[in-house]
């Protein structure tokens, strides 16, 4: 695949983790709006279901987004929500029109 992969990462956080899980969020993003390939990645909090977190990003390519999985702060995330989530999604997409 060439292009942009837009990703939508949902995270629903447990009732008594929403601000533990929120600040595990908001560490993620100045280190990977800095890695290579980053062309965008925004955070979002649901105003209906505070719980709900979305990621919205935006990848160089596919190669990029593989590297950022790969990275040290997102192998920490990954294991700082273990137990604090009830849903965690995760879609890859291309732009199509």
């Amino acid at each position: 695949m060439s292009g942009q992969v837009i990703v939508v990462a949902k995270i629903v956080a447990k009732k008594e983790t929403v601000d533990s899980v929120k600040a595990e969020c908001l560490k993620l993003i100045e280190p990977t709006r800095k890695e290579d390939g980053c062309v965008r990645y925004m955070l979002h909090q649901s105003l209906d279901n505070p719980a709900t977190f979305l990621f919205v990003e935006t990848w160089a390519s596919e190669a990029a987004l593989e590297q950022h999985v790969k990275t040290d702060h997102l192998q920490g995330f990954i294991q700082a929500l273990d137990g604090q989530v009830d849903e965690l999604t995760i879609d890859k997409t291309v732009e199509i029109a």
